[in-house]
């Protein structure tokens, strides 16, 4: 058999990442993703071996994607509270055009929480950024109100992820169609964003 190429592995990725993405890992089968990607279930199988390891590449890719960009930004070099807003508009972003995201990453940790292990020192660098030295210098000086950033950071970014999380559910409780869904949910940023800085500074 021939080595495929590259067009046809990242064929393999997309379609592995959208059926990923819905149905999880368990519930996802390699013909669900042979079928996605318009290929025959065997040529995938050869290129990636099984579906476990298809999915540990997916999903790393995933959660790099989910937390990096947010590192990126709390490295930058502007102010504290423009690096919040910048926070929350770069979470609001990467959730309304991807919301099947969040629900992914917390369901497979939940069902296999071991998957993180490779990743964790990635996670870990958010206890290392210039956001939480910024903090800490805000707290000394009397701006903000004592908090670890181990609250901080949930703040910018599960208040925007529970709304997309929840979109289905909002739609339906409120009676909206999905451009009025996008008016409330960009109504909703602006608000968690007054709530954060009212709360943090003193």
């Amino acid at each position: 058999m021939k080595c495929i190429g590259k067009s046809s592995e990242e064929r393999i990725k997309e379609a592995a990442r959208k059926v990923f993405l819905k149905k999880g890992f368990d519930g996802t089968t390699s013909r669900d993703i042979a079928e996605e990607a318009d290929m025959n279930i065997a040529l995938t199988n050869y290129y990636f071996r099984s579906k476990e390891k298809l999915f540990l590449e997916i999903f790393k890719d995933l959660l790099t994607l989910y937390f990096q960009n947010t590192l990126d930004i709390f490295n930058k070099d502007i102010d504290f509270k423009s690096k919040i807003f910048e926070a929350i508009d770069h979470t609001y972003d990467m959730v309304s055009k991807e919301p099947d995201l969040c629900n992914f990453i917390m369901n497979e940790v939940h069902r296999a929480p071991e998957r993180l292990i490779p990743d964790l020192n990635l996670l870990r660098q958010v206890n290392h950024t210039k956001l939480g030295q910024q903090l800490e210098e805000e707290i000394r000086k009397g701006n903000i109100r004592p908090i670890g950033i181990e609250n901080v950071v949930p703040m910018l970014c599960g208040y925007i992820q529970f709304i997309f999380m929840g979109k289905n559910m909002h739609m339906k409780i409120y009676e909206i169609n999905e451009e009025e869904f996008e008016k409330y949910a960009l109504d909703h940023k602006e608000r968690i964003k007054e709530m954060i800085v009212s709360y943090l500074y003193i």
